[in-house]
């Protein structure tokens, strides 16, 4: 079967070398050749069945056969990185060899823990990582002690960091379901209060800084849940593939199209 052209990016960001964007500063560096030219312009489309495509001088080529994605619990002390070249430990030191091609979905800092995704899967990447899908992400938050109800007011109504507003919803999180207990908050520590927040922004350190801002201590942040896709009772440092639901869940998230930006 004739494959139709394909867009440059969208051709790295398929091969599992890198986001839409990422690829993107590949090209504009000149580190892209196609058919042995190197392309700085935006918007070249490829065959994909005829063009040969090099990064820094290696082929990249479309992976055969379905796309895979793994769920991990990334503990804290872990970089949600490829690579380190300081040698610290990566996400990718969790999982098998055979793993080792996958990226990972987004980032998590490395104080924080929780959901990881690791895929080849360019536009379940491309769709969770680009803000004008407006995924949403789920973390919950512990804070040292009571959280005063000004705080929880001011998080709410959003706050206005250095690099602009921030929002996110922020409720109560009464209790940690069984799933998560047994490793999240053994002890259920009643001095210290819990918060979950859901952002559909991706900006580094958001709910630490807002946190910050209203004067909360933030003992642990522990991402649960991007889009549709939950972390489930795995332990930290525990990986494992899609289910066939979340599979389907996955494709649902790859049907997604962009948010209408509200008028000013």
């Amino acid at each position: 079967m004739t494959q139709e052209p394909m867009r440059l990016n969208k051709y790295l960001a398929h091969t599992g070398v890198a986001s839409r964007r990422a690829a993107d500063r590949l090209i504009e560096q000149g580190r892209v050749q196609v058919n042995g030219r190197t392309i700085y312009a935006m918007g070249v489309k490829i065959d994909p069945q005829k063009d040969r495509v090099t990064v820094d001088g290696r082929e990249v080529k479309l992976r055969q056969g379905e796309s895979m994605t793994l769920l991990l619990n990334k503990p804290v002390g872990v970089l949600t990185t490829r690579h380190d070249p300081e040698g610290r430990q990566t996400v990718l030191d969790l999982v098998p060899p055979q793993f080792h091609h996958l990226r990972p979905v987004g980032r998590l800092d490395y104080l924080s823990e929780g959901l990881v995704l690791l895929s080849d899967d360019g536009d379940l990447i491309y769709r969770l990582t680009h803000p004008s899908f407006q995924h949403e992400k789920e973390y919950w938050v512990q804070i040292a002690g009571r959280v005063p109800e000004p705080a929880l007011r001011k998080l709410r109504k959003g706050i206005e960091l250095e690099d602009g507003m921030a929002h996110a919803r922020v409720r109560h999180l009464h209790k940690i379901p069984v799933e998560q207990r047994f490793w999240l908050d053994p002890q259920l520590d009643s001095r210290h209060a819990w918060l979950a927040f859901i952002i559909t922004e991706g900006r580094k350190r958001q709910i630490r800084r807002m946190c910050q801002a209203v004067e909360l201590d933030l003992l642990r942040l522990v991402r649960v849940r991007m889009a549709s896709l939950h972390i489930g009772d795995l332990r930290p440092g525990q990986w494992r593939p899609l289910t066939a639901r979340q599979r389907r869940a996955a494709n649902a998230i790859k049907a997604s199209k962009p948010e209408k930006r509200k008028a000013p």
